[in-house]
């Protein structure tokens, strides 16, 4: 008789959030926020600007004491144990914290020496750490002279020369150029190969869904959902969709028949209007929600006869983006 296979185990939080409150005035900042990350896990921190992820993670940085709540990084208190928590942990600003008059080298050895770090094991961290951004060939160039996204990258290199435990990513990906953002998501998921807890907090979601194997969506200072992305989605109900642009209307009765095939919505673009906005599509928008992309064929060969013709046409993968507007009733970005 065969053994059981055990069920797959947690991993150690090593970020432990209970019942977070920040208040700033007569405002809640943060509402009772609660989430947990693993070792070795990296977790998206979610959310539109100014729905508390920079307060949150500056909190868990130790720079500002929570009104309410139990946080805990590694097993120490970030209200009564301070310096143990600052020990083993890695936080890589929104803003550069960088010496544009040093080198890229010179910023990484100080930083290093600043976590601590003794004279040769300063020196080969910050190789290491230059090497992983690939910053290695520029690293006696001055930070001053480097692209937004090379900055960036070594902004990213001096919050882990000293290999923390615990790694707080604050929008580390803005404003940056696709290899730099390549460099950096490949240097985030290093990290927690090697068992960090990685906290990443971003409102890019397609990043998110990239790089991170849960994620905590908030707004408004209170949790909204948690999970990985693709249980969320899930959850969400989020549909493959299809968007067709006809040159007439259509309704649902044209695509009755069509099973795994719902439509969503119809009508006019703006262009039907007697004086219609320039650049605006002309004919009639119809979106429908497929149960699998092999209908799309059969729904435009519908659309193309029942339409007078397809103009167009776009199909939409579920994403964050549908599980936010689905909890929230509006865009993330709005």
């Amino acid at each position: 008789m065969g053994v059981a296979p055990s069920a797959p185990t947690a991993p150690e939080s090593l970020i432990d959030v209970r019942a977070l409150q920040v208040r700033y005035g007569e405002r809640w900042a943060l509402d009772d926020l609660s989430f947990q990350v693993g070792r070795g896990e990296v977790v998206g921190l979610l959310g539109p600007n100014g729905a508390g992820k920079t307060t949150t993670l500056s909190v868990l940085a130790t720079l500002r004491k929570p009104d309410a709540g139990t946080i805990t990084i590694g097993g120490n208190s970030v209200t009564h144990a301070p310096a143990r928590v600052r020990r083993i942990l890695g936080v890589v600003p929104q803003g550069l914290a960088l010496y544009p008059t040093f080198t890229a080298r010179e910023n990484a050895r100080l930083f290093a020496r600043l976590n601590g770090l003794r004279a040769a094991a300063a020196r080969d961290a910050a190789e290491a750490a230059l090497r992983v951004v690939g910053l290695l060939e520029r690293a006696d160039d001055l930070v001053g002279e480097f692209s937004g996204g090379m900055q960036r990258r070594l902004n990213l290199a001096c919050g882990m020369l000293h290999a923390p435990q615990v790694l707080l990513l604050d929008e580390p990906t803005a404003g940056v150029d696709p290899q730099s953002r390549a460099r950096i998501i490949d240097a985030v998921r290093e990290q927690a190969a090697r068992g960090a807890a990685v906290l990443y907090s971003t409102h890019y979601l397609e990043e998110a869904e990239r790089v991170c194997d849960r994620v905590v969506l908030i707004d408004e200072g209170r949790l909204v959902t948690q999970g990985t992305p693709e249980q969320l989605i899930q959850r969400s109900g989020g549909a493959l969709r299809l968007e067709v642009v006809t040159r007439a209307a259509l309704t649902a009765g044209h695509l009755r028949d069509l099973a795994g095939v719902r439509v969503i919505s119809s009508g006019p673009n703006a262009a039907a209007s007697n004086r219609p906005a320039a650049g605006a599509r002309r004919g009639c928008t119809t979106q429908v929600a497929l149960s699998d992309l092999s209908l799309a064929a059969a729904v435009l060969a519908c659309a193309n006869d029942a339409g007078g013709g397809v103009l167009e046409f776009h199909v939409h993968q579920p994403s964050l983006q549908d599980v936010f507007i689905a909890l929230t009733g509006r865009e993330l970005r709005d």
